[in-house]
């Protein structure tokens, strides 16, 4: 970690130099090149849009390139570079990588070095990151590679800390989903990286830090709602406002069959269309909703409904709820995008919400 400090300490001058303040919030990423090898700048992406040029000024993104692919690790630079010029010339966003000598030797491993990728290795990658992070503002976000932001987070991680100011805490969650939307002091930084590295084969990640949690005498997690920070399930095509979805199937809960999502409603950039189909907790979130306006899910292949069910607004805040929407079972598609030549209605949204079953002989094969 010796490589870390040095440049840690080269950034904090340089910063000083610019006249920048200290940051609030460092927002930390580590990522790995994976089936998707533009996650990282997707996430990016979502980062930027949910937060407004004033946030921004009081926060810090922090991007540990933990992969020993050379050739996405050139692609990788050089396409956060052109995206991002503005942000790392003010040193609102670092990229950092860190060097093999870096990582332990590998119990029973006759010598050999952790790979990176390998479960045990995610918590040297981890250790790396929070190390680097500890001078750089008050506070740390621990976030992964494929994640989208909701609007004005920083705003509401501010807002919760205040108000928790009276009392002692060790880890805020502002998610549900492994160890994304994390909070923690940049304080309790060097402990917890040196406690990762003493732990480093120890799987799966959130175990050590759940474990460092209650070693600080937080024995209970806080739960921050709502949650701010969900999983990217896919990337976005290439036309912004249609994706496919390949939902997970849930043996005891309801499961969505594979579908495209269109829309003509204005696609913020952090929250897409096919994320309101999802059975997790992401959304598609959108403003300026007018008459005409629609969400249209177009099933991949011919398949039997028996049950409907549509949720809008905030559940926790009961906000945001639409009225006055009417939901439609299409079939026979046609046109591109897709249409249907022929709808069903099935009803009315009562307080944002609509639980419809339906029958067999109706929707047979549409």
């Amino acid at each position: 970690m010796q490589l870390a400090q040095a440049r840690r300490e080269n950034l904090s001058e340089r910063r000083e130099g610019w006249g920048s303040p200290r940051a609030w919030l460092t927002v930390g990423i580590s990522a790995l090149s994976r089936q998707d090898p533009s996650s990282l700048v997707h996430t990016l992406v979502s980062l930027y849009n949910a937060s407004s040029m004033a946030e921004q000024k009081r926060l810090t993104v922090l991007a540990h390139l933990a992969d020993s692919d050379l050739t996405w690790l050139k692609d990788t630079t050089a396409r956060i570079s052109t995206l991002f010029s503005s942000e790392i010339l003010t040193g609102q966003l670092l990229l950092i990588h860190a060097p093999p000598a870096a990582y332990p030797t590998v119990s029973g491993g006759h010598g050999a070095k952790a790979s990176r990728g390998e479960g045990y290795s995610k918590n040297v990658d981890h250790a790396f990151l929070m190390s680097f992070a500890t001078k750089l503002s008050d506070y740390f976000l621990l976030l992964g590679d494929a994640v989208f932001c909701a609007p004005n987070f920083v705003t509401h991680i501010y807002s919760k800390v205040t108000a928790l100011k009276p009392s002692p805490w060790v880890l805020l969650e502002f998610s549900n989903v492994g160890l994304i939307g994390k909070l923690f002091h940049s304080r309790d930084l060097p402990v917890l990286a040196h406690f990762l590295l003493l732990f480093h084969q120890e799987k799966p990640l959130d175990r050590p830090i759940l474990h460092f949690r209650t070693l600080l005498v937080q024995e209970k997690p806080i739960l921050c709602r709502p949650f701010l920070f969900y999983h990217r399930l896919s990337r976005p095509t290439s036309d912004d406002k249609e994706d496919t979805v390949v939902p997970k199937k849930n043996p005891y809960g309801p499961s969505n069959p594979s579908a495209s999502v269109f829309t003509n409603m204005n696609v913020s950039g952090a929250h897409f269309p096919w994320e309101g189909y999802t059975l997790d907790e992401s959304f598609f979130w959108t403003d300026d909703i007018r008459p005409g306006n629609h969400s249209t899910v177009v099933l991949n292949h011919p398949a039997r409904l028996s049950r409907v069910q549509v949720m809008t607004g905030s559940i926790v805040e009961g906000k945001h709820a639409l009225s006055k929407r009417q939901v439609q079972l299409g079939y026979d598609p046609q046109g591109m995008p897709q249409d249907c030549g022929n709808f069903v209605l099935l009803g009315w949204l009562l307080a944002g919400q609509m639980d419809w079953e339906i029958l067999q002989d109706s929707t047979a094969d549409r």
